[in-house]
């Protein structure tokens, strides 16, 4: 299968192609905007009006054309990951995007990590001044592939009313959203222990499972652009869980004690995730 390399030495590249795929304008109908369309798939933003405190609950709805597949927070060997962008003179503020659990994709030696189906990512947004309308301009930049990645841009604009109306179809949307978010670390699912090797070349980490669970998928993310599955010295009894995560390679210039290290664990069905810091 072949797509465009992924790799944040690349984005350059990849802006001066979505020229070749063009822009497309999409208007807000009520609380969301039309669909974006292109030959890989469709995309549009959900939001529903600003609570009392100003905060806005909103998503990134893609879906992916049948055969296409877009892409996590952090792709993997290919692909391209979202980019959201609020533009100038819009009264909201975005804080961050959250990513419901991808899947781990193989196409021959490549291997990514997304979404082959539709998914919604949340995002916080903050209305910036309460006593002016809740309007909002985004560009939306996102990879979507098949045989090929085809970088595909979005502009969006969207006006929320100012009380609450009726918004099933939304609310629906952003609920599902967010339950497909990974958990956070609790009682029965969380990392007891995670060191780094003088080498850096591996990183021991120490887990407690949920029950039910086989040996669990886990996904370590470092520096912008690399991401770290493969697993050595694994060794589970109940629901304890010890392994080191093989780090093949990292920048020189990456300060590896001293970053924090994104981790995602899938196991029993249920899938966690949290930052790790050796400060």
């Amino acid at each position: 299968m072949k797509r465009f390399f992924r790799s944040t030495h690349f984005i350059a590249e990849i802006f001066g192609i979505v020229a070749l795929v063009g822009m497309m304008t999409a208007p807000a109908t009520a609380a969301m905007t039309a669909w974006a369309e292109s030959e890989g798939g469709r995309v549009r933003l959900v939001a529903l009006p600003p609570d009392a405190d100003g905060k806005i609950s909103a998503a990134l709805q893609i879906e992916p054309a049948p055969g296409w597949i877009t892409y996590w927070r952090e792709p993997g060997d290919s692909g391209i990951p979202p980019q959201i962008s609020i533009m100038p003179g819009s009264n909201v503020s975005l804080a961050g995007v959250a990513y419901p659990v991808p899947k781990h994709i193989e196409a021959g030696s490549l291997r990514d990590f997304g979404y082959d189906g539709p998914v919604a990512l949340p995002l916080d947004l903050t209305l910036t001044d309460s006593n002016a309308e809740s309007r909002f301009d985004a560009q939306v930049f996102i990879g979507l592939c098949k045989n090929i990645c085809i970088p595909f841009q979005a502009d969006f604009s969207l006006t929320l009313p100012k009380a609450a109306q009726s918004a099933a179809e939304e609310t629906m949307i952003l609920e599902t959203a967010h339950a497909s978010l990974p958990e956070a670390p609790s009682a029965d699912f969380a990392v007891t222990g995670s060191s780094l090797a003088a080498d850096h070349k591996t990183l021991r980490l120490s887990l407690t499972l949920p029950e039910g669970g086989d040996m669990p998928e886990i996904i370590v993310t470092g520096p912008a652009g690399y991401v770290f599955t493969k697993q050595q010295n694994a060794r589970r009894e109940a629901k304890t869980f010890t392994t080191d995560i093989v780090i093949p390679k990292l920048p020189k210039s990456f300060k590896a004690e001293t970053a924090h290290w994104g981790l995602l664990v899938k196991s029993g069905g249920r899938a966690m995730e949290t930052t790790l810091a050796f400060e």
